[in-house]
């Protein structure tokens, strides 16, 4: 089971009613957990790679947020206006499915993956996102050319925060 795998079944526990969810495949087993307003994701690797492989429990919190400050409401209502009025309405936005660090190229010495008038089509890898020391491939979901690249190279991103500007 792959990492966007897990990422989906996340997604789904949180979106459906079901309180906890268990998978066990070979020598991985992945229990996912909601109780009340947290989700708990708990990998269990087997007992000959519990020396190279932590084991790895996440908590996140439900949807509800803290009420934001005056400055970081202000700031939050402008955020989206400026990523809206940069997709003009025939664009469609690729989105980073995970946190970490945004780059545009497989290695320091190595050309982009993607150039703005690439043609891009679905699977093919428009970038690369580091988080926790693992490089992710980033394959677009969509066909067309890239117009913008609205992150810079080696740039800390957000989930679901605009990377590129596709003209289908």
């Amino acid at each position: 089971m792959d990492f966007k795998q897990i990422q989906e079944l996340v997604r789904l526990v949180n979106k459906s009613s079901i309180s906890e969810l268990s998978i066990e495949q070979d020598q991985f087993k992945i229990t996912i957990k909601r109780e009340h307003t947290e989700v708990v994701n708990q990998v269990i690797a087997p007992e000959q790679y519990l020396a190279a492989v932590p084991v790895v429990q996440q908590v996140q919190p439900a949807a509800t947020s803290p009420v934001p400050a005056p400055q970081d409401e202000a700031l939050a209502q402008a955020q989206p206006t400026a990523n809206e009025s940069q997709a003009k309405s025939n664009q469609v936005i690729i989105k980073s499915p995970m946190i970490g660090t945004f780059y545009r190229s497989s290695g320091p010495d190595k050309p982009s993956l993607i150039n703005i008038g690439d043609e891009v089509a679905p699977g093919k890898v428009v970038c690369i996102i580091e988080a926790m020391k693992l490089f992710n491939e980033i394959e677009s979901e969509v066909s067309g050319k890239i117009v913008k690249v609205l992150v810079e190279d080696a740039s800390p991103v957000e989930y679901d925060q605009p990377l590129f500007l596709v003209e289908p």
